[in-house]
């Protein structure tokens, strides 16, 4: 792009940054400071309110950049995300969303210390929550990396590292100011940016093949060099037994993850009632929806306009796929149209990950202050200090997710999201539903569940061909690879379930009935929630 297209775009690109620090700022001279409003915004939203944001927390650079990427690269075996994504929030609305409105208040260990021993509990729950959201903004800061490089021009490092470093400034400011609140308002904002996007780029590549679906699918199969093998299963994930085990793994770790994910079950909490949660989720579904389609032809269409070798050479995960097909689309290189329409994609995309890090930031911050400072502390300290340990906590796992995005700068962002699902399927969920429907759960179940989950989770990446022993890795260089796939959740969501059950039945401890019934009540009625 010329100097003046560039001047063009990063104006636009500017501009959403700068209204959402006017709604941060705003926010933050009419906050009280409670705990509550703070990690629940008072729990004031309405359903369709905390539908769209819910929608825009979910709708992430893995979605908008990474699946339409590995579509574009892959043909169907990049639909795997589409419908693990979509697939997965039947498990939220059918098991989930009333029940932890219910029983909780702030975050995923509310729910399990109801009726369990509160320290053991909430160090784990905490602990695992604050694992799986610094693994999700990893793929964010990678997406925001591929994004601005790509805007100014070039692929330099020096641009892709400062991006990372402004884009984790940005979600510590958004939520030690502002809190849920802010997090929620910026969330809507995006939302409704980035479906108004996503429909009028949907639209653009329909008019361009004559709205003929069938003339796109074929286009994108001659551009993709694969022929027909590009419209069938096995592109990437069936070459031999451990790529279809890989699938498998994928899919499990995408469908039931969603229930685990810190920053989605908070925003439970921002509703009066369980009922408004259910609601809230039947908007999210609608919204996500109609996204996840428009996605299919975003990526069958950057494979056919763009094709798959431009968008390997831009970015050889697949990074920058929509931003290269709205370039196309508006008229090419060059064209102010084109530089336009790219541009307004470009921002739109930022704006994707700057609401999405602001909401897994803030739940990780309260994860660590409500439920590992909270455990940890010393009795008798001043009441609002939690709320100021949560926002010197943002800092720190923004600092830990930058250098975590440095590293991983060059993975495709959706393939790290299905990191954060493994680990959250495997961790979060197990203790999530044993604590829901199981009578005879103790604390050493709850405490074993995580654990068992969380740790071969972790163990199993950091011995895999993500981390090492290909050209692909983090670490190219070195072989620690022992474990053949590239995501755990085949093997550590199995785990997480049964070290449950093992703890349970090995414990001595007596479940407390009253506890469980109390509990049963509250989670289907709502009595005495919060």
């Amino acid at each position: 792009m010329t100097d003046e297209h560039q001047t063009l775009a990063l104006l636009l690109f500017s501009g959403f940054v700068a209204v959402t620090l006017a709604i941060t700022t705003w926010v933050s001279r009419k906050r009280r400071g409670s705990a509550e409003e703070f990690y629940a915004g008072g729990r004031l939203f309405s359903p369709m309110e905390n539908g769209f944001a819910i929608a825009g927390d979910y709708m992430s650079a893995a979605s908008f950049l990474g699946v339409t990427g590995l579509i574009a690269l892959f043909g169907y075996d990049g639909l795997l995300y589409v419908v693990g994504f979509l697939v997965a929030w039947l498990v939220v609305l059918f098991l989930v969303a009333e029940l932890v409105r219910n029983c909780g208040r702030f975050t995923l260990a509310d729910v399990v210390a109801a009726r369990m021993r509160e320290r053991p509990v909430r160090i784990a729950a905490g602990t695992s929550s604050v694992t799986v959201s610094v693994l999700y903004l990893v793929a964010q800061m990678v997406g925001a990396g591929s994004l601005v490089a790509l805007l100014l021009g070039g692929t330099s490092e020096a641009a892709r590292a400062w991006t990372v470093i402004g884009v984790g400034a940005l979600m510590v400011i958004y939520v030690s100011l502002g809190g849920m609140r802010a997090t929620t308002w910026i969330q809507i904002v995006k939302a409704v940016l980035l479906l108004g996007g996503t429909i009028a780029l949907t639209a653009l590549v329909l008019v361009r093949f004559h709205g003929d679906l069938d003339r796109l699918l074929l286009t994108a199969a001659e551009r993709s060099g694969h022929g027909e093998a590009f419209l069938a299963p096995g592109l990437k994930y069936g070459g031999d037994w451990t790529a279809r085990f890989d699938f498998i793994s994928l899919g499990l770790a995408l469908v039931l993850g969603t229930a685990g994910l810190p920053h989605i079950l908070s925003r439970f909490y921002t509703v009066p009632t369980a009922r408004a949660a259910r609601r809230s989720v039947v908007w999210a579904v609608g919204l996500i929806g109609g996204f996840y389609l428009m996605t299919i032809v975003l990526g069958f269409g950057a494979a056919a306009i763009v094709g798959p070798d431009a968008v390997r050479g831009s970015n050889a995960a697949g990074n920058t796929a929509v931003p290269l097909l709205a370039l196309d689309l508006g008229g090419g290189a060059g064209s102010t149209g084109g530089t336009v329409l790219f541009a307004i994609v470009a921002a739109v995309a930022f704006a994707t990950i700057l609401a999405v890090v602001a909401g897994i930031t803030l739940a990780s911050s309260a994860s660590v202050a409500h439920d590992l400072y909270a455990s940890l502390r010393r009795r008798g300290g001043k009441p609002r200090s939690e709320v100021a340990v949560a926002r010197v906590a943002a800092v720190g796992v923004g600092v830990v997710a930058i250098a975590l995005g440095l590293l991983a700068r060059d993975l495709n962002v959706a393939f790290l999201v299905g990191l954060a699902f493994a680990v959250a399927a495997s961790a979060n969920l197990p203790v999530l539903l044993y604590s829901l429907f199981w009578r005879g759960f103790t604390t050493r179940g709850a405490v074993w569940a995580v654990y068992g989950g969380l740790v071969p989770a972790v163990v199993l990446v950091v011995l895999s061909p993500v981390v090492s022993g290909s050209p692909d890795s983090l670490f190219p260089n070195a072989d620690l690879q022992f474990f053949p796939l590239q995501n755990p959740g085949l093997v550590s969501i199995p785990l997480g379930f049964l070290a449950g059950w093992l703890g349970t039945v090995t414990s001595a401890e007596v479940p407390d009935e009253a506890r469980h019934a109390e509990t049963e009540v509250r989670s289907l009625t709502g009595a005495g929630a919060a």
